[in-house]
């Protein structure tokens, strides 16, 4: 299953080899929807300028060969509804080059010079898979998110997303790799300034979509995610389990091919924790690359998807369809 981000060139490739594309003015999202289950960005990235590099191009294997004629199909018509977790489901073969890589990665906050947040980690990441990474706090789970996001620099390894070195990665050039990966936090993020409605519309706003496009999707995710009716909301009228669903929601509205997770259910009740995990493994299903860490014992051992497991900054377990393990949440 494919799910690179290609750096197929426009013209040829950009300073540092990056070929890049325009971002394609398609969105097609697949994710279900959650209302039966709940009854039962760091920074955001500048919009494009005439004179600004243009977006690295992702690709997924799910992408239509005719963009055209899927555009006309109906935006809802590519929700399917969860008949469950199929847990049997195969996991995707780890083979071609992985979406995320890390090469003897080693991470050192100045702060603590002596103490390493991630020390020595190699680990590789392939398209489509789905991998929770766990353990105590402090073992340096949001430090490996960070370092996929680009948020923080490696201080000796390679980092490869799509194939792009980000420790050479030049900093022009991050808004638009960011642009490609949808992120969800465990504090929300979200601009306290704006609705819900557009907070989530500014992920798309920040890609340059037509506000046709805006008009349509957002309504649709917000309704996916039960916040149709709080769309003119601030974020401070919310509770903390509705902020999360906005941050979800904004999220998933372009549909990434690479979905980065800290603790996205950390603050929502069991019910509503089913429903973002559903929406999260259709969406994983559908080709996009999921990488979550978490504290959730009981999600992470009933889905039984692939488990890396970090403790003091170093990977001590790497298992498919794996179990939470002994690991405690503080």
């Amino acid at each position: 299953m494919a799910n690179h981000f290609r750096s197929t060139g426009r013209q040829g490739p950009g300073e540092d080899g990056m070929k890049l594309v325009p971002p394609s003015e398609h969105i097609v999202s697949n994710v279900p929807d959650i209302e039966s289950a709940e009854s039962g960005d760091d920074e955001q990235a500048p919009a494009v300028t005439e004179d600004a590099p243009e977006a690295v191009h992702v690709v997924t294997a799910s992408d239509s060969a005719d963009p055209a004629s899927e555009q006309q199909r109906p935006y809802t018509s590519v929700f399917a509804s969860l008949a469950g977790n199929d847990n049997d489901a195969p996991a995707p073969p780890r083979t071609g080059t992985p979406t995320i890589s890390f090469k003897n990665v080693t991470l050192i906050y100045p702060a603590q010079p002596n103490k390493p947040a991630l020390e020595d980690v190699s680990l590789g990441i392939y398209p489509g898979e789905f991998v929770f990474v766990v353990g105590h706090s402090g073992s340096g789970k949001s430090s490996l998110l960070r370092l996929i996001t680009c948020e923080r620099r490696a201080t000796s390894g390679q980092v490869l997303v799509a194939g792009q070195d980000l420790t050479k990665l030049k900093n022009k050039k991050v808004p638009y790799l960011r642009r490609q990966i949808g992120t969800v936090y465990q504090d929300f993020k979200l601009l306290p300034d704006k609705t819900v409605y557009e907070n989530v519309a500014f992920a798309l706003e920040c890609i340059g979509k037509p506000r046709a496009v805006v008009n349509v999707q957002v309504p649709e995710v917000l309704r996916l995610v039960g916040l149709a009716e709080k769309q003119d909301n601030y974020p401070d009228q919310l509770s903390g389990g509705e902020q999360q669903r906005v941050s979800v929601a904004r999220a998933m509205v372009n549909r990434p091919p690479l979905l980065i997770c800290d603790e996205p259910t950390g603050n929502l009740d069991p019910a509503i924790s089913l429903g973002i995990m559903k929406l999260l493994d259709r969406i994983n299903r559908e080709g996009t690359t999921v990488v979550m860490a978490t504290h959730d014992r009981e999600m992470v051992d009933s889905m039984r998807k692939r488990v890396v497991a970090l403790e003091a900054g170093h990977v001590v377990r790497d298992q498919e369809r794996g179990g939470y393990g002994y690991y405690g949440a503080l």
